[in-house]
């Protein structure tokens, strides 16, 4: 589950239609299609971990970001941090787009005044903590003082569009573009519109997100937790049923995904690896679904994720990795390095 960003609500903007920043980067931006209604820059509310990755890796696609917070204090660590992270990675190599970190950083700005923050943007994206009261609050306010061209995208990661949204008077520019923490590394969106989001909306999303190097995918509806966590907590729900019935240990658990099903998982998708482990689904289906529904029969309910379990899985993890910040940034520092290398590889594997 993702992480959320801490953030105050408030104040308005002043949208207009807009070039992207830098035309020569984006040729697609003159006057056609959605592109045509790309911003020149957009307003990230909230400087947490999720809006400084989408803050980002905007500026990596050339767009001038305005990043906004309540703290002062906040801003300033959110900057340090993305200039470090920045200067990083372009010394090893694996900085995203095509300007030099000095030329994405000075593409961001800060201010602890939002209008100021969307003053002119037409694309605004909140980033603020897991709340639906907060969330509803930033919307409301949001809804009283933004024109017609402004699309006001949320990064919730399992509040329903239907429960954000309903009621504004600009709902139909409404829509959650979830991304996987961390966006910078991960490129997936999920795009879930609500019932009454415009077309429009979800297609000029779409297109942005291509732009900046993202992988969009679109819901046809909104549905409970998504598609990417309802994947997840599948997985995750049948993991602590073997590991809490002693089936196998915690390490290992992980070890079947990350050099199992996670190799495969990382190029193709589980439909896919049907269509190639038999000669096509069919032919798959023919072939394995009894089996398939004699072991999904033996599924156990729901687990509560508490008691023995927890504790079990706890210590295995804290064994391997210690829960103190130093050595739990470390991994997630390998982390992030393992997936630009992924990322790497996989760019390079689509060109050839």
């Amino acid at each position: 589950m993702d992480g959320r960003d801490m953030a105050g609500a408030a104040g308005g903007a002043s949208p207009h239609g807009a070039e992207v920043a830098d035309p020569a980067a984006h040729p697609a931006s003159a006057g056609r299609g959605p592109a045509a209604m790309e911003p020149s820059h957009v307003a990230i509310i909230g400087s947490g971990l999720i809006g400084r990755s989408w803050a980002m890796v905007f500026a990596a696609g050339g767009f001038k970001v305005k990043l906004y917070d309540i703290a002062q204090q906040q801003l300033k660590t959110a900057l340090e941090n993305i200039r470090k992270q920045m200067k990083e990675m372009e010394k090893s190599g694996v900085l995203k787009g095509a300007l030099s970190a000095e030329q994405q950083l000075a593409l961001i700005s800060v201010c602890t005044d939002l209008k100021t923050a969307v003053e002119g943007a037409t694309f605004i994206q909140e980033c603020t903590p897991e709340n639906l009261e907060l969330k509803k609050k930033i919307f409301d306010q949001l809804d009283l003082i933004v024109g017609d061209n402004v699309i006001l995208s949320s990064s919730t990661s399992c509040l329903l569009p239907s429960k954000l949204f309903t009621g504004l008077k600009h709902v139909k520019q409404c829509i959650v573009s979830h991304p996987v923490n961390p966006p910078y590394f991960v490129p997936l969106v999920e795009i879930v519109p609500h019932p009454e989001t415009d077309p429009s909306t979800t297609e000029r999303t779409y297109a942005l997100m291509k732009k900046i190097g993202q992988s969009p995918v679109k819901l046809n509806r909104e549905i409970e937790g998504f598609v990417l966590n309802r994947l997840q907590y599948a997985v995750i729900s049948e993991a602590w049923r073997l590991v809490g019935e002693g089936v196998i240990s915690p390490t290992d658990l992980d070890l079947v995904m990350s050099d199992g099903l996670g190799m495969r998982y990382a190029f193709i998708g589980p439909l896919e690896t049907m269509h190639l482990n038999a000669e096509g689904v069919s032919n798959y289906c023919e072939r394995y679904a009894e089996g398939m529904r004699l072991v999904l029969n033996t599924f156990g309910p729901v687990p509560e994720f508490s008691g023995e379990t927890v504790q079990k899985v706890n210590q295995a993890l804290s064994e391997k990795i210690p829960v103190v910040p130093k050595a739990l940034d470390a991994r997630r520092k390998w982390r992030d390095e393992c997936l630009t290398g992924l990322a790497k590889l996989k760019t390079q594997m689509k060109s050839d």
